[in-house]
């Protein structure tokens, strides 16, 4: 998805970056005179790296895979499929393609794609629990192609879903859309915090905290982390070549969460439904491109 830029650009006569309260101009538009001094500026300071065109089209062929896996995921939630099946088919389908799933091992996670259903926040642990009529499935999935990673997740009907998993889906899939609208050269992260805590908030749901979007592409999670939730205008602003994800976890009750004993899976604490929707973000001169797109 592009937007035409109706943010703050970053030019010679804006607030430098860096967070100095001085004019770009007059603080770091000077250290390099090379075309790539904003790309040392923010890997100096915020530890980001900006991708180039090559870097692009890897991560866009990991994405390309992601979203078959993603689709292979939707013509499989029905009641009575576990999650372990559902995993067991996306490992292979991520391996015949020559990529390697995150997930798995990562940090000890134990299985190649999370399954999160109903009150699970995220980091569903596939495995023997069958799905159920009117459940809400999120299938969230990493293939690494390459060398590039793609992040991206959506969240399921299995069979006839309830007004309450209606809405919730329909709150958070909203929610990214506004974000997505948002992303553009000059935007702030706590611009799309807070386009997507009003939005939620505003239809009587709330936002997780625990969690947050996050660079991604050389690695699984880079800099910067993108909360969503904040006050507009604060953070550090957005420039082309930056990739990450946004992927707010919504629930229909209180924002509170438990980790389960598997000591991976987040639930509500209130036993409320719980949604996500996730793309990987390039932010363009003149807006922004998903390299995870789906209709939203």
């Amino acid at each position: 998805m592009k937007k035409k830029n109706s943010q703050e650009r970053i030019n010679r006569n804006t607030r430098c970056p860096c967070g100095s309260g001085l004019k770009y101009k007059k603080c770091c538009l000077n250290r390099d005179t090379g075309d790539n001094r904003l790309e040392k500026l923010y890997l100096d300071q915020y530890n980001i790296r900006v991708k180039t065109a090559a870097d692009v089209a890897g991560i866009k062929a990991a994405g390309r895979l992601a979203l078959e896996l993603l689709d292979m995921a939707e013509s499989m939630i029905e009641p009575g499929v576990t999650t372990d099946a559902i995993n067991a088919v996306l490992h292979d389908h991520t391996v015949k393609h020559s990529a390697v799933p995150a997930p798995l091992n990562y940090r000890g996670f134990p299985k190649s794609v999370c399954i999160s259903i109903n009150d699970e926040i995220c980091h569903g642990i596939p495995g023997d629990r069958v799905i159920q009529d009117g459940d809400i499935v999120n299938v969230d999935v990493t293939p690494i192609l390459n060398g590039y990673y793609a992040d991206v997740n959506k969240t399921f009907f299995a069979g006839t879903p309830g007004e309450d998993a209606r809405r919730i889906v329909k709150v958070t899939r909203g929610s990214l859309r506004a974000a997505i609208e948002k992303v553009s050269p000059g935007t702030t992260l706590g611009d799309i915090g807070w386009t997507i805590q009003q939005y939620v908030e505003q239809r009587g749901c709330s936002v997780v905290r625990e969690f947050v979007g996050h660079g991604v592409g050389f690695d699984f999670h880079e800099h910067p982390q993108v909360p969503h939730y904040g006050d507009r205008g604060k953070g550090i602003k957005l420039i082309p070549g930056m990739v990450f994800t946004i992927e707010p976890m919504i629930n229909l009750g209180a924002k509170e969460m438990r980790i389960l004993e598997n000591e991976w899976t987040a639930v509500t604490r209130d036993g409320s439904l719980s949604a996500q929707f996730e793309q990987t973000l390039l932010v363009t001169d003149d807006g922004c491109e998903s390299l995870t797109p789906f209709d939203l």
